[in-house]
């Protein structure tokens, strides 16, 4: 059963969507009558039936299917523990300024990035313990396979997602009412995007899981929950998320003047987020530190700032987001344009929302896109903390859509009085659904068979453990070249005895290097850290004590990216699985698995773990 909040809309708007007069003389309201003309039948109508014997009978309240908000969670849940089951790491940056320090607080060893150095000090440490405090007491407890911990995780992560999402379901049903309410459930459990998002140990996954939350509070009126989240977003998560609450701060202090509400939980919220904060991650940096300040300074006043680590095109925000939405990022790129003439072509006036304006309610994502799309450094991850807003309004632009069909219809044809404009356009919201689902599955599909082998890979090591070669009073070293940015992380290793080492290659900028030994590890200032995305030879190793080498064949090769899967008098093969080869596949099917086409389009080369032959001298 539908809330009783949101059936409430239902009804109450499915007035303002009846068949339209085709001319009216002015803005209509029931029915395609004028308002005059509505208020005069409505007490004719009263007053027959007050009279013995009157034939006119109330129509029953409407019940519209609608999955309930407990039935939205069960699925939401089941998506997102998907997700953490089979997702891969897609970003480098998830793998060494998240799940590596992880792995230090957990296991006491871990690779550090320069973010981390209290001479920077760009990345909270007090972030990292929101999750790794469960994973701590699950280690101490029951020193489980390393693994075990990164998935228990993500589940975490998982569940925290679909909780947000079930608050936003609920809330977008109330203010935008059931249909939308219906559409977003549908994009959001097959959009590519929150399958990668979902799960992501970044914090623009968490300023997405609370700055979305807060808007859903927003939207239901409760402000000082809605400032609350938001800080959380910004200060624990990410600080620019905090992009988002502008558009509530502003609609809070300018069209409410409820300044005493903002100031108010602004300083309340600061003082419970913040102070904590700084406090934790000046123990761990042995120095006052507040990394939201730091990042900030970082990225927008520096000289250099991130466009130091690449620049793209406006065009990489509109490809990604195609390829993370599909054409529900296209619906939600038109949304403005399809309010206005949702505006001019239907003249019912329409209370579409319960409390705001959309121009209000959805100007976060448009902000965000407006700010983001100009910034030459561009990554897909920061998109993610809108990833929700972009459902929201692809499934309003289907909306408007079946709205204008509906009265283009009417224009053309006679439909009898009272039929709901669902009744007749419901086929555009199917056909949306099912293409964006297919294609979402598709993606997904093609996104696992592509580029999860780093990750099944690392897992042959646990089969070297269970093998009497195995020595636990050894480390192993596990060294990567060129392919560095596809490892995914210390919690794939068997045992603590395993180390990453890097081979130079042709890669020449900064690379992370391992936490020292001793309790105060976090707060030494290393020379061979700097902010300026520049090689040190202090974190190469020796090839000839490598004992593992995970290396990409993909067909090309110099001085020092060599095939190394050749030098069969150094290297066994102990797995070799399928990775793509990008600039050798076909753009659209490399993308986008279609059955009996794709395989003939595309390129695959071997990812292999190599394992280092014994010596004559030695193991």
């Amino acid at each position: 059963m539908a809330p009783p909040a949101a059936r409430a809309r239902y009804i109450a708007n499915k007035a303002d969507n009846q068949v339209l007069t085709k001319k009216p003389p002015k803005r209509l309201g029931l029915n395609g009558k004028s308002d005059k003309e509505a208020g005069n039948k409505k007490d004719k109508d009263a007053k027959k039936r007050k009279q013995p014997g009157s034939n006119i009978q109330e129509k029953p309240n409407p019940n519209p299917i609608m999955p309930s908000v407990n039935t939205a969670f069960k699925s939401f849940v089941s998506v997102r523990l998907c997700s953490a089951i089979w997702a891969y790491i897609a970003d480098c940056d998830e793998t060494f300024n998240y799940w590596e320090p992880l792995h230090y607080i957990i296991n006491g060893h871990g690779l550090q990035t320069w973010e981390y150095s209290p001479q920077f000090g760009l990345r909270s440490y007090t972030y990292l313990l929101l999750q790794g405090v469960p994973g701590y007491f699950y280690q101490k407890i029951f020193n489980p396979n390393p693994i075990l911990i990164f998935y228990m995780v993500r589940c975490m992560l998982g569940f925290a997602c679909a909780v947000m999402e079930r608050y936003m379901y609920k809330s977008i049903c109330r203010e935008f009412g059931i249909h939308i309410g219906r559409l977003w459930l549908i994009f959001q459990l097959f959009s590519v995007g929150m399958f990668v998002s979902s799960t992501a140990l970044l914090p623009s996954s968490f300023s997405m899981y609370f700055g979305c939350a807060a808007l859903a509070a927003w939207w239901q009126t409760h402000y000082e929950l809605a400032i609350f989240l938001t800080a959380i977003s910004a200060l624990l998560g990410w600080p620019f998320a905090a992009l988002i609450g502008v558009p509530l701060v502003l609609e809070l202090v300018i069209r409410r003047r409820e300044w005493k509400t903002f100031v108010q939980w602004t300083l309340i919220s600061g003082a419970v987020v913040a102070l904590p904060m700084i406090a934790i991650d000046t123990s761990y940096f042995g120095k006052l530190t507040f990394a939201p300040f730091n990042i900030v300074w970082y990225n927008v006043f520096t000289s250099h700032g991130p466009n130091i680590f690449g620049t793209e095109p406006l065009s990489y925000y509109i490809v990604n987001g195609f390829l993370n939405f599909n054409i529900i990022w296209l619906l939600a790129l038109q949304l403005p344009i399809m309010l206005v003439m949702d505006y001019l072509i239907v003249p019912a006036k329409s209370k579409s929302t319960l409390n705001f304006p959309h121009y209000i309610s959805l100007a976060p994502l448009y902000l965000w896109l407006l700010v983001f799309f100009v910034q030459p450094h561009k990554e897909e991850r920061f998109l993610f903390p809108v990833y929700p807003l972009i459902s929201l309004c692809g499934a309003i632009t289907v909306d408007v859509y079946q709205r204008i069909f509906f009265r283009l219809k009417s224009l053309m044809f006679k439909i009898k009085s009272g039929v709901h404009y669902l009744d007749q356009s419901m086929f555009i919201a199917i056909l949306v659904m099912v293409t964006s689902t297919l294609l979402g599955l598709s993606r997904v599909f093609s996104l696992y068979r592509n580029y999860h082998a780093p990750m099944d890979l690392m897992l042959e090591l646990h089969q070297f453990k269970a093998t009497p070669q195995y020595n636990p009073d050894i480390i192993y070293n596990v060294c990567i070249g060129k392919d560095w940015h596809r490892y995914p992380g210390s919690f794939f290793f068997p045992a603590q005895n395993f180390r990453l080492r890097f081979l130079k290659s042709e890669f020449r900028g900064m690379l992370p290097a391992y936490y020292v030994n001793g309790a105060n590890a976090t707060k030494l200032v290393h020379p061979y850290f700097n902010d300026l995305n520049q090689e040190n030879e202090h974190m190469y190793f020796d090839y000839d004590r490598c004992d593992f080498l995970v290396d990409f064949d993909d067909g090309k090769y110099t001085a020092l990216e060599p095939n190394y899967s050749k030098r069969s008098k150094d290297w066994a093969v102990m797995k070799s699985l399928p990775f793509l080869i990008p600039d050798k596949s076909h753009k659209v099917f490399r993308a986008f698995y279609v059955p009996f086409l794709t395989d003939n389009h595309i390129q695959y080369g071997n990812f292999n773990l190599l394992k280092r032959k014994p010596k004559r001298n030695g193991r």
